[in-house]
């Protein structure tokens, strides 16, 4: 998993759905779990947390989301620090076409332009049109971000593709503190694979290289060399492991994957019967609400030198067990 990997404190966000919780509800929620994180209310993470390096992380509908909860706490009064982005195959659209993958399905892309086209009017309830900057962002809100660097991830079949080539380029050219540097915005493309497939595909050797472009990233500081690129921006991968975990551990704010599909109801292909190995397959239940959601998710495991009692923390829907020579998986609900 990206914890045990990155060596990173992960708090994984379920944020409420559409239609039943259109938008901005999905946006708040992010905002929330930020703002917790950020006052270290719980012990877990005032013991372990190093604020001084945290991300944002996020995939499909949740790349969209941490990319507009850094643009708010850019803009906000909160003084809440986020180092990094880690924006994987993101949710970004228009009116406008921007290319002809976006004009046509050519029958091999998961996600039809149509498709698309009919997804922010229903997680909105059609109250917003497809040129809202939370879909489809402006250039002085990119502009605003404050972060010192971004991930970009792609897949070279995906027909959101250039949505995401695109913000990686506008980041270069609008973000002061990128200055035009590509070594500040790493755009990584997965060539021959679409959509999310690092999903449910996580053993894939494609998926392994992504999931090691994302640990370097993470794991990358000022005083280090960057990476040399390759092909076409995708970088070299260099091993960590052997080292030993600092005190204070990269808290990642991790907003999951809503898959497209799964909104439509055509979500067979894209949901896991078994849980892949790495990843803690859970059931939830939705805070206050007091009855067993109808969908399965998955948690993500901290790889972590510590362990604890079994307990549960209430109020923040906190659970954490540990057995001798295991790591310890927190799950957020």
């Amino acid at each position: 998993s990206l914890a045990a990997r990155a060596g990173a404190l992960v708090v994984s966000v379920d944020y409420r759905l559409a239609p039943e919780h259109p938008v901005p509800a999905a946006y708040d929620d992010a905002w929330a779990a930020l703002q917790w994180v950020a006052s270290l209310s719980d012990p877990w993470l005032s013991d372990h947390a190093d604020l001084g390096h945290m991300f944002l992380a996020g995939d499909s509908a949740g790349g969209n989301i941490i990319y507009n909860t850094a643009v708010r706490a850019a803009s906000g009064g909160d003084h809440i620090g986020v180092d990094g982005l880690v924006i994987v195959h993101p949710y970004f659209w228009g009116v406008e076409r921007l290319s002809s993958s976006e004009l046509v399905w050519d029958g091999v892309a998961m996600f039809t332009p149509e498709l698309i086209d009919r997804l922010w009017p229903f997680v909105t309830a059609g109250r917003l049109n497809k040129n809202d900057p939370r879909v489809n962002p402006l250039d002085e809100e990119i502009a605003s971000l404050t972060c010192q660097r971004v991930l970009v991830a792609v897949a070279e079949k995906d027909t959101l593709r250039n949505r995401g080539r695109r913000l990686a380029a506008r980041m270069r050219e609008c973000c002061a503190w990128a200055d035009g540097d590509e070594k500040a915005v790493t755009l990584v493309e997965s060539e021959g694979e679409d959509h999310g497939f690092h999903l449910y595909n996580p053993l894939r050797a494609t998926s392994k290289v992504l999931m090691e472009s994302i640990v370097q990233f993470i794991n990358q500081r000022t005083s280090l060399p960057l990476p040399a690129a390759l092909l076409p921006e995708l970088h070299e991968l260099h091993a960590y492991g052997g080292k030993k975990m600092d005190p204070c551990c990269l808290p990642i704010l991790g907003v999951p994957t809503r898959p497209y599909m799964d909104v439509f109801g055509y979500g067979v292909a894209m949901k896991a019967s078994s849980v892949p190995k790495g990843m803690t397959r859970t059931s939830c239940l939705h805070g206050g609400q007091g009855r067993r959601a109808s969908k399965t998710r998955y948690g993500l495991s901290l790889g972590y030198a510590i362990r604890l009692n079994n307990k549960t923390n209430t109020r923040f829907s906190l659970s954490a067990t540990a057995t001798p020579g295991t790591c310890v998986s927190h799950n957020f609900i």
